[in-house]
């Protein structure tokens, strides 16, 4: 099926620019249809990598997401008798699959929201949910208590691992989502939010919080991390980071002994690292 992505871009900023003391015109929900179907087939993306390297929004899919809540009126979802039973948009309800899609989704209580992009070779460990607009890559792995939000980008053979937390955005409209580069391995409990780059390769252990707030020490380069005005926190491919702490050195904090938070890079992945992680395979 091809689409004109161009019409669409265009149907789409119309209907965002619709007062909100007016009604959306009776094309919106048919336009809102088409873009959900192209996110879900890969056709387009939430944010995209420029050839610079720096994964950017694309602001028209995220104000044509808002459009859909827009266009939307709640419904009951999940049909008579249905185990479990939801109230939401009727623009969004959750996906659903077929063996053909080659999405391994197994039985426990886990959703993927219309919108959201799987590739052939995803596996979905139960509970977890996939909200609109995210992109995974396909070998993935989304393990139980997983999240992964609205518009987040998730590359190929990515392993989030149990209770991780992958942070989404629609607003601002021009705030890059959080963006997980290939073979990157997200360790239980982590978090990873607003639009954090963790590029390819990387290792984050157990427990590991990124924030834009979230300044990172790299112990092998001698250097810190930081998010700036424009650009966001990005931990480097191939950093293997792990839960640290910073002593408070003044003041009251000082005197109670308090510290803070903060992620270290103590390696740069290497053979052994790749044979602690090839272990997820066994999974497969």
């Amino acid at each position: 099926m091809t689409i004109d992505l161009a019409s669409l871009e265009r149907r789409i900023e119309a209907l965002a620019a619709t007062p909100p003391d007016r009604d959306l015109d009776g094309a919106a929900e048919s336009t809102v249809g088409e873009l959900l179907d192209a996110l879900e087939r890969g056709e387009i993306r939430a944010a995209e990598r420029g050839d610079d390297g720096r994964w950017r929004a694309v602001g028209w899919v995220k104000r044509g997401v808002l459009v859909g809540f827009r266009a939307g009126h709640l419904t009951e979802m999940g049909g008579p008798g249905a185990l479990l039973s939801f109230v939401d948009k009727h623009t969004f309800p959750p996906r659903r699959w077929t063996a053909a899609q080659a999405v391994r989704l197994v039985p426990g209580g886990s959703s993927v929201r219309r919108g959201a992009y799987l590739a052939p070779g995803v596996v979905c460990m139960p509970p977890m949910y996939v909200n609109v607009g995210a992109h995974i890559g396909a070998g993935s792995m989304v393990d139980s208590h997983a999240l992964v939000g609205s518009c987040a980008q998730i590359g190929e053979r990515v392993h989030l691992s149990a209770a991780a937390q992958i942070g989404g955005v629609l607003e601002p409209i021009n705030a890059s989502p959080v963006v997980v580069e290939d073979d990157v391995l997200v360790g239980g409990n982590c978090g990873v939010y607003e639009g954090t780059v963790v590029r390819a390769r990387a290792v984050l252990a157990a427990g590991v919080v990124l924030t834009r707030g979230t300044p990172v020490f790299d112990l092998v380069k001698e250097t810190v991390y930081r998010a700036t005005a424009d650009m966001p926190l990005e931990i480097p491919a191939g950093a293997v980071v792990v839960p640290g702490a910073r002593a408070i050195r003044s003041g009251w904090g000082a005197e109670q002994g308090l510290g803070l938070q903060a992620p270290v890079i103590v390696k740069y992945r290497d053979e052994k690292t790749d044979l602690a992680t090839a272990l997820e395979a066994w999974l497969r």
